[in-house]
């Protein structure tokens, strides 16, 4: 395990990974370095032994994969790993500017779960898609942006104001979290000040775009930090740390008859219930088209899915240093632990004692730490795409990640050596 190099290239996901439609554009141009070849959706494929391919899905997901290096009259053995691409944050509402007084604010809406209080005082960015007309209604152009510059911020309410603040307090998404993005003067136009940011960077005029999805993003940098830099900070782990594992194992190698294949999914945190997501068909019909692609018939490839199985990457809850009351009495985790094998009998993760043994053997021969972990029996954890992915895939399904802390915060903390622990299975699992 290179645990600097994986630290690196994490890093380099995340700091590129500024919205979901980015965190796309990074992953594809780490596997074109990677000799991986780009497939459209709709197009017919010529598939070649011992080649990976990769086709970005509706912009905001991604499948990849590589062919085994023989050919056989039996359809390739099928495995594959899957993550999530998006994480809570705050989005962008249609009629976006807000004028209050001669403040100049944004008007937006939460996607997901943020802990709220973490987004305020933080320099704030916008990036994500801008959409104008194209040749045909059918074909809008769509541009990629990102300011790259701080330009919003959500101001605290000053404690001589607010008292109780220490106390806790409840923001109203509608009222609070706001963002401060100008202050008016009298020439300042206050129906199209956010509008004319947007179209400025799609390289646009304003009355062009006909829609976008923005999101605001966290601009602080990732840090090791820790007496001995044991710990990892940055925006976004949850759950760019399993898209970082599942682009290493894709690329680190072939096997000689399997199709190997990583699913890179939008929506998770908000149910994968869109075309892009999880619970999306679209997964199913790319691996029947790379099996009928490469002649096999659908039998062969319902009995490859059928015998196929799945890794659900996805984090999971460290003990914290200060509420170790809220973890398990046995099943705990701490930053440093390695792999967590995600388990709960209600299937929020997929626990299956026949699957979950497969990891744990693989991960024993090749000496990658690990855990089981369960959440408190009296408190409902998260759940993950797995589920998901299994039910519509029928497909051996088994949830792992790496422990972290402050889950949905806009700033997350994990153990710098649990990535190389993941990459390591990820690999060893697309090897075996």
């Amino acid at each position: 395990m290179n645990i600097q190099k994986d630290i690196d290239q994490l890093t380099r996901l995340i700091l590129g990974s500024v919205s979901t439609y980015h965190c796309i554009l990074t992953a594809s141009q780490m596997l074109e370095e990677a000799g991986f070849t780009r497939l459209n959706l709709t197009d017919a494929w010529d598939l070649e032994p011992k080649h990976g391919y990769y086709l970005p899905v509706f912009d905001s997901s991604l499948i990849a994969f590589t062919t085994g290096s023989q050919r056989s009259a039996q359809a390739p053995a099928l495995r594959m790993e899957a993550a999530h691409t998006d994480w809570p944050c705050l989005k962008l509402k249609p009629s976006p500017e807000v004028s209050t007084g001669r403040y100049g604010k944004l008007n937006v809406e939460v996607y997901g779960g943020p802990i709220l209080s973490t987004w305020l005082d933080r320099p704030l960015s916008l990036a994500g898609k801008v959409c104008v007309a194209g040749d045909t209604p059918f074909s809008p152009k769509v541009r990629i942006i990102d300011i790259q510059r701080p330009v919003a911020l959500i101001p605290n309410l000053a404690i001589h104001m607010n008292r109780e603040v220490n106390n806790g307090v409840a923001l109203n998404p509608q009222k609070d979290m706001l963002p401060l993005l100008t202050v008016f003067t009298d020439q300042g136009d206050k129906e199209h000040f956010l509008t004319q940011l947007l179209a400025r960077h799609a390289g646009c005029a304003p009355e062009e775009i006909l829609d976008y999805d923005i999101c605001l993003y966290n601009l602080d940098s990732c840090a090791a930090l820790g007496l001995e830099g044991e710990f990892f900070s940055a925006p976004r782990i949850d759950n760019l740390t399993s898209v970082h594992a599942c682009l290493a194992g894709i690329t680190a190698g072939f096997r000689q008859n399997g199709i190997n294949l990583i699913a890179l999914y939008d929506n998770e945190e908000v149910g994968s219930r869109t075309k892009q997501g999880a619970f999306s068909a679209v997964t199913d019909r790319i691996l029947e088209k790379i099996y009928l692609s490469l002649g096999y018939s659908r039998q062969q490839y319902l009995n490859a899915v059928l015998d196929g199985f799945l890794l659900s990457m996805d984090v999971a809850h460290a003990m914290h240093p200060n509420h170790t009351e809220k973890c398990d009495i046995k099943n705990q985790l701490h930053p440093g632990d390695g792999v967590a094998i995600k388990m709960a009998a209600a299937q929020s993760y997929a626990t299956d004692a026949s699957c979950i043994s497969v990891i744990e053997d693989i991960c024993r021969r090749s000496h990658i730490p690990y855990k089981k972990f369960s959440n408190r029996s009296d408190i409902k954890g998260g759940a993950t795409l797995g589920a998901i992915s299994s039910a519509l895939l029928s497909m051996k399904t088994v949830d792992i990640g790496v422990p972290i802390l402050a889950m949905h915060s806009a700033r997350e903390l994990m153990g710098t050596k649990d990535q190389s622990a993941l990459v390591a299975l990820a690999s060893e699992f697309f090897l075996v």
